[in-house]
C-alpha cells in the first residue's frame, strides 16, 4: 500500500488512486485475464456510485465508460469503446467481491490518511458513537436486521445498529461494526465497542459520550491499553462519589481518584469482566458554563479519564465530541448512505464500506483544500466541498491531457478552500448536526380519508 508517496500528481483521478492499493486488491482476489471488471475497477465503480450520491448501478456503468475508461485494464473491448452499457457484468462483480477484499482497501486507505495527517508527538483520538440505518426490506435483511416492533405492529424497515469510529483532526472513518438493533440476536453499543476497540491505534485516546460512560465500556477500552475520556451520567456519578478521593480544593470544578469497581448488574451484563475487576479512574466535575460559552445554568458535567489525561485536556477534548455528529449526518444525509438498498446483508456491508471509502476520499480532498487554505480541516464544509468535488472532478468531461487535470484539480481545491464554515458571533448553541427534515403525510392523509364528508353549502343565486 503507498501512503500518498506521489504529491507532484496533480491528477484527479491518480490524486485519489494514490490511496487506492489496486495492484494489491487485484492479488487479493484475482479474475479472469479477460476480465474487465477487475476487482479494482469493481471496487472503484461502487466508490464512484457514493461519490455521486447514490447513483444507481446502470448509471454509474455510463459514467464509468464516457468519463473514467482508464479504470478497466487494456482490452480490445474499452480501445474500441465497444463495452456494454447495461449494469448485468457489473452487477455480478459486485456480487463476486468479498467483504473481506473491501474491508481490506477501507483499512488501507483510512490507515493511510490518518498516518499522513498525524501530528507528530501527539496521541491520535477516535471519537466513538453510535447510530441506525435502514434497509430495504427483503427476507434476507429482515432476518439479519429485525425492524422494530410497537403495539401497532411490525415496522417496515430493518433496523441496522452502527458503531463507528472517526479520527478526531480529519474526520476520516475506520471500519464500523453493525449488528442487529432488534430482535432475539440484538446488540449494543457497548458490545460492538468490543471488537471495536481492536480497529484503533494502542495509543488511541477513546472519546465518547454518557451511553458509554459504563463500567463494561471503560474496562473494555483501558483493559487494552487505550486512554479514554468519557462522559458519565449523573446517575453513573452519584455511586462513585461514595468512594471518590478529592484531588482538588472543594468547588464545582473538582476532580476525584476513584477506584471502580463492577456492581452485580455491571457483571451480570459483561460475563467476560472477572467479579475482582477494578479500575483506576479519575473523574472531573465541569460546570457547564466552561464548556458552553454564556450558559448560566449550575449543572455540571462529569467525565471519567484515565489517570493520564488532565482536567483541562479532558474539557478540550470532550468540546470536540460533537464533531462525530457531524461526520455521521455527512456519511449518512450528504452521501445518502442511509438509502443503501441493496437486498442482501453481504452487498449490504460492501456498499456500506465502499460508502466509507468514498466519504474518506472526500475527506482527503477537504484535508488538502484546507491545507491550501491554512485551516484546520473541519473549518470547511464537508457538503461544500462534495458540491465541488462533484462538479470540478466528476460531472465534467474528461481531460485529455495531463496538464489539463492539473490545472482543474488545482481550480477545484482552489474552490473548495473557500467553502468554510461561517462563525457566527455570539451564538450560544452548535450547528446542527440533525436538521429536522419533512416527514410523511401518509398518516394524516388517511385520518382525513375516514373523517365524515359534511354536506356542501348550497350557493347563492
Amino acid at each position: 500500500m503507498s501512503v500518498l508517496k506521489n504529491e507532484d500528481v496533480r491528477s484527479a483521478i491518480r490524486r485519489l488512486r494514490d490511496v487506492i492499493p489496486g495492484e494489491e486488491l487485484n492479488r487479493l482476489q484475482p479474475v479472469g485475464p479477460a476480465a474487465v471488471y477487475t476487482t479494482l475497477a469493481t471496487v472503484w465503480m461502487m466508490i464512484l456510485q457514493r461519490l455521486g450520491g447514490g447513483l444507481s448501478m446502470q448509471a454509474v456503468v455510463k459514467d464509468a465508460i464516457g468519463h473514467a475508461s482508464d479504470i478497466f485494464p487494456d482490452c480490445k473491448r474499452v480501445r474500441e469503446a465497444t463495452l456494454s452499457s447495461r449494469d448485468t457484468a457489473f452487477s455480478d462483480a459486485r456480487g463476486r467481491l468479498k467483504i473481506e477484499t473491501v474491508t481490506h482497501l477501507l483499512e488501507a486507505v483510512s490507515g493511510s490518511l490518518i498516518q499522513a495527517c498525524a501530528v507528530p508527538g501527539e496521541q491520535p483520538v477516535f471519537i466513538v458513537d453510535g447510530t441506525t440505518l435502514t434497509t430495504a426490506p427483503t427476507t434476507d435483511l429482515k432476518e439479519a436486521f429485525p425492524p422494530a416492533i410497537n403495539q401497532h405492529g411490525e415496522s417496515v424497515w430493518p433496523t441496522v445498529l452502527m458503531l463507528v469510529a472517526h479520527e478526531l483532526h480529519s474526520g476520516c472513518a475506520l471500519v464500523p461494526e453493525i449488528g442487529a438493533m432488534y430482535g432475539e440476536n440484538s446488540t449494543s453499543e457497548a458490545a460492538l465497542l468490543r471488537t471495536l476497540r481492536d480497529r484503533l491505534p494502542g495509543d488511541a485516546i477513546v472519546l465518547a459520550d454518557a451511553g458509554f460512560g459504563i463500567f463494561g465500556p471503560v474496562w473494555d477500552c483501558i483493559l487494552s491499553g487505550r486512554s479514554i475520556a468519557f462522559r458519565l451520567s449523573t446517575q453513573q456519578f452519584k455511586p462513585l462519589l461514595k468512594q471518590a478521593t478529592p484531588l482538588s480544593e472543594a468547588g464545582p470544578g473538582e476532580s476525584y481518584a476513584v477506584m471502580w469497581k463492577p456492581t452485580e448488574k455491571n457483571l451480570k451484563t459483561n460475563p467476560h469482566i472477572p467479579a475482582d475487576a477494578e479500575l483506576d479512574v479519575v473523574i472531573h466535575t465541569v460546570p457547564f458554563a466552561e464548556v458552553i460559552p454564556g450558559c448560566e445554568t449550575e449543572k455540571l458535567l462529569y467525565l471519567v479519564t484515565t489517570p493520564d489525561i488532565s482536567r483541562a485536556q479532558a474539557i478540550a477534548l470532550y468540546l470536540k465530541r460533537y464533531d462525530v455528529e457531524h461526520d455521521i449526518r455527512d456519511v449518512k444525509v450528504t452521501l445518502n448512505t442511509e438509502r443503501i438498498r441493496a437486498h442482501s446483508r453481504e452487498m449490504f456491508e460492501k456498499e456500506l464500506l465502499t460508502s466509507l471509502v468514498a466519504y474518506n476520499l472526500v475527506v482527503q480532498f477537504r484535508r488538502e483544500a484546507a491545507a491550501k487554505a491554512g485551516l484546520p480541516p473541519r473549518r470547511l464544509s464537508f457538503t461544500g466541498v462534495w458540491n465541488t468535488f462533484q462538479s470540478f472532478l466528476l460531472k465534467l468531461s474528461p481531460a485529455t491531457t495531463a496538464e489539463e487535470w492539473e490545472t482543474r484539480y488545482e481550480r477545484a481545491l482552489d474552490v473548495a478552500s473557500k467553502d468554510v464554515l461561517r462563525i457566527r458571533p455570539g451564538r450560544s448553541y452548535p450547528r446542527q448536526a440533525h436538521p429536522r427534515r419533512p416527514k410523511t403525510t401518509k398518516f394524516q392523509k388517511s385520518l382525513r380519508r375516514k373523517q365524515p364528508t359534511e354536506p356542501s353549502q348550497p350557493q347563492n343565486q
